[in-house]
């Protein structure tokens, strides 16, 4: 079993079919205008359920990171030192990530990044965000 990879269900499954083709997927409710990150059923912002997907810009700023040098978990243990992230999406909502091709030191709050994305495997692809 891989703890890496994600478990996709009916509500989720686009979002990761979505990433597998290079485009970045967010929620937004219809009734009041909210986006929302995580992908789940209802708007967190007044609880309607007419939401429908819509394609994010991938352009996000940095709003806070650490960086991991152990984990014990496979197979994160062999990825680090990594750098695990929440990003602020331009089109408003947060989302836990990581920021890849760029040294930790030069790493800012506020920092302008661009979704990239990472095969885990032929099956599996995540977002995960370069400067910019």
């Amino acid at each position: 079993m891989r703890f890496d990879l994600p478990a996709p269900d009916p509500e989720t499954e686009p979002f990761w079919d979505a990433a597998r083709d290079g485009r970045l997927l967010i929620k937004r409710c219809a009734d009041c205008g909210a986006a929302h990150f995580y992908p789940r059923p209802f708007c967190p912002a007044c609880w309607s359920t007419a939401v429908d997907w819509e394609e994010a810009s991938g352009q996000a700023a940095l709003y806070t990171w650490s960086v991991v040098h152990e984990n014990d978990l496979p197979p994160f243990g062999e990825r680090v030192p990594y750098v695990a992230a929440v990003v602020d999406l331009a089109e408003g909502p947060r989302m836990m990530t990581n920021v890849v091709d760029c040294d930790a030191d030069a790493l800012t709050v506020g920092m302008a990044l661009r979704v990239a994305y990472r095969e885990l495997d032929e099956s599996t692809t995540v977002p995960v965000f370069v400067p910019a």
